[in-house]
Parts: C-alpha cells; structure tokens; sequence
C-alpha cells in the first residue's frame, strides 16, 4: 500500500472512531443518566415521529413513550420496588422495546427470554432470573404451560396481546394505568454502572446463563451504532432478529431510537419475503448475523433484491467467503461489521475496513484498548504459560485467544458477569501478563496482521485437532458453502476408535442433489489434507439457535454412529476419489482398526 492510500486509511479510520467515541463520551458508571434517559430524550426531540411500524399499526415516539409509561405504572401497582425483575416472554412485536423500557423507568430490571424456548430450558431460564412476574405473550402459551408444572408458584404470570385461559390479563391492568410520566423518583439514585436488564447466552452447548447487562453496556450499545452509520430521522431499521438479544434489541433498535428513525418489526426472518418487506417498510438499515446474509445469498434470485434504498447492513459474523458476493449481488454500498457478547468487555468495529475483518486496533492506539491475544493449545484447551508462568502474546498472523483487560474504572472495559458466580469466574483469566491482573476470556480464537486488523477463526472448543494439526471449523465451514448445491454446512470434530484428535465431519444441507466425487474435488483442492471432512451428514435443515449459531452437541454425540443418525452418511475412503456411502459395516471396520483414515 502506498503512503497517500495508507494515510487515506488511517484518516478514515480516525474519523470514524472519533465520531463513535463523541457519541458516548458522557456515558459515566458513576452517572445518574441512565438508558431509560437518552430513550425520553429521544420522545422529546422526535415526538411525532414514526418510532415502530410492525404491518399496519404503527407508533409514534409519543405513542411509544405512552406505553411505556402506562407499564411502568403497573409495575409500581403491583408492588414492585426498585432491583424487582420482571420476565418477559414476547416474540418480536411493536411493544416489545416499550415493556422493558417501561419496567426501567422504575428501576425494575427486565429478564428478555428466548421466545423459542420451551420445557427446561424456558423452566431454567425463569428460575434463574429470579422474577416476580412473567408476562407471557399468548401466542407463547403453549410453550408456558409444557413448562408450568417445574416454574414456581410464587412467580405471576400474566398473558398479553391477547387471552389466555387460566391467566389473568397484562393488557386489561395496562389499560387501567395512566399514560403520563412516572415520577423520576423512581430510578433516583441509581447509577449507570447497576444493572439495567438481563438477557441470555445462546445456549449452544448446555443451558443459557443470564447475563448482566448495565445501564451504560445499554448506552454505548444503542449509541454507538447510530453514530457509526450516520443514522437520522429518516431511517428505518429492518429489524429481523430477535429483539431479546443484544445485537438486534439494543444495537439495532439504537440505531433508530438515538437518531429519531423507526424500526420495522418483523416477527421472524424470511429469505423468500425479505426483500419485498425491505422494500415495501422502506429499510435503509438492517442488522445482521453472518448466517441470515448466507441464507440470502443462497436463495433465488428475487425481482427487488436491488431495487431497495438500504445503505448500511450492521451486524457480525459476515465471513469473507460470503461478504464480496452478499454486497455485490445486493447492491450494499455500506457495511459495518462489529464483534462483541452481551456479557463480554471487549468490542472490535470494522466500518470501512477490509473484508472479513471484525475490526482494527492499530498498534499507534493500541494502549486506548484492552485488547490482546494469547497462545491456546487445542489439545489441552488451556492457554499457554511461559516459563515465568506468564501468558504467550501471539504474533501476527497466529491464532490464539482473544481476551480483554477488566477494568472496574472504565466503563467500556467492566466485566459485570452472570447472575451464577461460578459462571463467571470461569471466564477471567488472573495473572496474565503480570501478578494480580484479570483478564476476560472470550472464548474466540482470532487472528490479527500487521495492520491492527482482527480475524475472527473459530470459537474455543469447535476447533479440533487432526493429523497433529489444528482445524478451524468456520475455514471448513466457508469452503463447504461455497461449492454449488450447499446452502448450509456446520463443521465439528468426532472422535474415532484407535485415532489421535477427531476426525472433521460436516453436517450439510442442499438444495438439490449434489455431486459428490465434484465436492471431493473441491475440498481437496482447497483444504489442506488434515482440514478435509472425513465424513459427511446429510440433513434436511440444521439445529441453530434464534440468532442463527450452529449447535454442535448432539451432533458431535452422534458422531457417525448409524444407531442414532438417520440421516444419509458418506466418507472419504483412503486413497479414494469421491465421498461413498457409509455403511454399518465400514463403520465397524473403521471402529475395529481394519479401515484407517
């Protein structure tokens, strides 16, 4: 790169960070300006205008602020008092944001459940948020009731948006309450550093835990995104992710609410309608997850995939197999790709950087971050000390672990944990670089070049080792998808009788018959040896969470054992040319030794 497009870059880079940074700089955890009032700042400023739009009701900021108010009133009503939680369990609708904003400006914390939970996971998920009320959306019903029987007598639930027999009604107590202000007595004396609501982990690997979320995590969250994409009064976010996660609930819906524009609610996302809904609500911004642009951009062809006015796409995960191909066939002109958990304290953004980046530190501003990577051996699942006992820096271009310094004085780099205690202690890592430092893992292994730019690799636990090598399963994963006929490929490790490590296996789903001596081909031409799938599942849709995160446990239980699959299996035989189908007996053969792969 040549010195006036390297200082190009770097000017951009400055600015973009600058007006971010501008944007939040008043968030203070020792502030008494909490969430609930930058939200009535933005009624007061943008009162008539369009705040939600969900099919044809539509609400005004005014008419949002009302709601709200009239739920905060309940909650005083019914006797709850400040540090109270009240869960929710409500799919994507106009109200959603209204009833944990309402519930805020009282000082009750809000619990956003998974509205696709169900049985013990939704049980877990309402005993541990330790509320006192359960506002159940009707059309969640049948999903409370399977779980009734285990969720204690001393939680109240109550339907909305509509009856439920057996349950007293939320509306017809909303409908009884005032629609003006609370009294900000409510909330005084809270600081922006308490908690502001609870959400929860993904659950890709076990039951979801409770994260904390405080009032200044929701400040820069809805803030910064708006100020990163330049948003006004007159754009509409496309809101297709659920609204009980922090990407699409609290950075997307900022995205809007901060700068005087509307969210389109949608209850779900559809590849075959997006389009045609993008274009009808009028969208110019849409949030993101890297599987929702996979999906599109293996869809068909639709007449309006071009024809919309969006001009920035938000979100994480757009892996650089996809983002060339996504912007250009849709005509995306903006994106800004941004890595962080809701629980977590590090954050990386990638506004006008290069493909398949998360973000940038470079090394001239590196010490205004708490950012690092370290060494992790796959093997031991441990990362690596030194003779000193100190952990390893990596260098450029070498994967390790990505962790964040915590820092109790620094609002952007606090750890606030999970309700459950043992949680999380095991995500700090002490004595890091020096005695007495904490540092919280995140769990991501990544990898950074010379330049500051950060690469997202795999998640700790999904990359394998094989043939004394390490596999990185969202590298394999990319390959997969970009052979014709894949529209959905999830990559893990089994373990094989008589093997070292595991052996890769890819559960993959078509969209037509595919050619299997091509697909060999194709992975043997772009994998290393040790990085090609051994064996191959066929399924007719994958298991992912509601934020589109492939889950991995029981199929990494399954392995490829034909007693509990009964999807189609093939392998790659030694010295063979093509994927074959894999019989009971191969199985016994590879289990027995007789077969090494």
């Amino acid at each position: 790169m040549g010195l006036l497009s390297t200082i190009k870059r770097e000017y951009r880079y400055i600015s973009d960070l600058l007006r971010m940074l501008s944007y939040v700089k008043d968030v203070d955890p020792n502030s008494e300006r909490l969430l609930p009032d930058d939200i009535e700042n933005s009624v007061d400023e943008f009162g008539p205008n369009l705040a939600f739009i969900e099919d044809a009701r539509i609400w005004t900021y005014d008419a949002f602020d009302a709601y709200a108010n009239q739920v905060a009133h309940w909650a005083v009503d019914a006797g709850l008092t400040r540090g109270d939680c009240v869960a929710i369990f409500v799919r994507n609708r106009l109200e959603y944001v209204a009833l944990w904003y309402g519930l805020t400006k009282v000082g009750i914390i809000p619990a956003l459940l998974n509205y696709q939970l169900a049985s013990k996971a939704l049980q877990h998920c309402v005993t541990i948020s330790e509320a006192k009320y359960l506002i159940v959306d009707h059309e969640m019903s049948e999903a409370y009731f399977g779980a009734k029987a285990d969720i204690a007598d001393s939680i109240i639930a109550l339907s909305a948006f509509g009856p439920v027999k057996g349950l007293d009604s939320f509306d017809a107590m909303i409908a009884a309450q005032s629609a003006e202000r609370p009294d900000r007595k409510y909330r005084a004396g809270i600081k922006a550093g308490e908690q502001l609501l609870k959400m929860f982990t993904s659950g890709t690997t076990g039951l979801p835990k409770a994260a904390k979320v405080s009032h200044v995590r929701g400040q820069n969250y809805m803030r910064g995104f708006a100020a990163g994409a330049k948003c006004g009064p007159e754009d509409r976010m496309m809101m297709v992710l659920p609204m009980y996660h922090a990407t699409g609930g609290l950075c997307g819906v900022g995205c809007a609410l901060m700068k005087g524009g509307a969210v389109i609610v949608r209850p779900k996302f559809s590849a075959s309608k997006f389009w045609e809904e993008c274009t009808e609500y009028g969208a110019t911004l849409f949030m993101y997850v890297g599987e929702l642009c996979r999906f599109l951009l293996s869809a068909p062809p639709h007449p309006m995939e071009r024809s919309h006015n969006i001009r920035f796409i938000i979100g994480n995960g757009l892996r650089p197999e996809v983002w060339p191909g996504f912007v250009s066939r849709f005509n995306i002109p903006n994106v800004i790709e941004f890595y962080g958990a809701t629980e977590g304290n590090v954050s990386l953004i990638n506004v006008r950087g290069r493909v398949g980046a998360i973000g940038r530190v470079p090394g001239y501003l590196k010490h205004k971050f708490n950012i690092d990577v370290i060494e992790y051996d796959v093997d031991s699942g441990r990362n690596v000390r030194g003779r000193d006992g100190l952990a390893v820096r990596t260098k450029p271009g070498v994967v390790g672990e990505m962790i964040g310094e915590i820092k109790e004085d620094e609002a952007r780099f606090r750890f606030d944990g999970y309700e459950n205690r043992a949680a999380t202690e095991k995500k700090i890592l002490r004595g890091v670089f020096k005695p007495g430092d904490k540092w919280f893992r995140t769990g991501d292994l990544v990898r950074r070049d010379k330049d500051g730019y950060f690469y997202f690799v795999d998640r700790v636990g999904d990359t394998y080792r094989w043939k004394a090598e390490n596999v990185a399963t969202n590298e394999v994963a990319g390959v997969l998808s970009g052979f014709p006929g894949i529209v959905q490929a999830n990559v893990y490790g089994v373990a094989v009788p008589g093997h070292d490590g595991r052996a890769g296996m890819a559960s993959i789903v078509t969209d037509k018959d595919i050619d299997l001596a091509a697909l060999y081909a194709h992975v043997t031409a772009e994998l290393p040896h040790y990085a090609r799938p051994v064996f191959l599942r066929l399924q007719q849709e994958t298991d992912t969470t509601s934020t589109f995160k492939f889950k991995k446990t029981d199929l990494v239980k399954a392995g490829f054992d034909h007693a509990k699959i009964s999807d189609p299996l093939y392998y790659a035989p030694p010295r063979g040319d093509t994927y074959e189908p894999l019989s009971a007996q191969t199985v016994t053969d590879i289990e027995n030794g007789e077969v090494r792969l």
